[in-house]
């Protein structure tokens, strides 16, 4: 079973969309270890409403905190202390879908950052969207994650379509290319099914 991490070049990027994706072309499991605000209307929560098959399981977040924030900020609101040794992955024997927070080096605490929760064995989509100052975002995520040997499995773009950033990121990038999410009106079951049969290829080929 393989353990798919889903990060982000930034904060509303496309993570979420883009994890519901992966949960239901692999009728995965899903799992986000930090949540910071929206409680009552979690990632979670958006992610097993947009996904349709029976079979995935959505495991609590490790720690949910009440104000949108960076983890770090949130979590010292709530007066509790985020460290990963406390971020236990749930014990499953599906595929695993990981859902970051922001992008790699959002803080969890004085020293740790999202980066630090993904292990060797995991495979990383990184999710790219496009506006002033992506490709550079995006270049770093890539390069962030190479320079701790960690496996990039793919790119997800998101939103409008902008052909010369994402030629620009496929050629100096050199990592596979899973597909793009457009900007679609709505995304509901549907839409994330179609989406899933669409990946599919490519990311069975992760």
């Amino acid at each position: 079973m393989n353990t798919y991490f889903i990060t982000g070049i930034s904060t509303e990027v496309g993570k979420t969309i883009a994890s519901a994706i992966v949960t239901e072309a692999f009728e995965a499991d899903y799992w986000k270890p930090v949540q910071a605000g929206e409680l009552d209307h979690s990632d979670t929560h958006k992610v097993k409403y947009l996904v349709s098959n029976g079979i995935s399981q959505y495991y609590d977040n490790s720690f949910a905190l009440e104000t949108p924030m960076s983890p770090h900020a949130a979590a010292e609101i709530d007066g509790v202390k985020i460290t990963v040794a406390k971020i236990n992955r749930p014990k499953t024997s599906n595929n695993l879908v990981v859902e970051g927070a922001g992008g790699l080096l959002v803080p969890l605490n004085d020293t740790e950052t999202i980066i630090d929760l993904i292990q060797p064995k995991d495979k990383v989509i990184i999710v790219s969207r496009h506006y002033l100052g992506s490709i550079n975002h995006t270049l770093l995520t890539v390069e962030a994650l190479k320079n701790r040997n960690l496996t990039i499995a793919g790119i997800i773009f998101s939103g409008e379509e902008h052909p010369t950033t994402e030629a620009i990121i496929t050629k100096m990038a050199n990592v596979p290319i899973i597909g793009r999410i457009n900007e679609e009106p709505y995304f509901d079951e549907r839409v994330i099914s179609e989406y899933a049969a669409l990946f599919k290829e490519n990311l069975s080929a992760l």
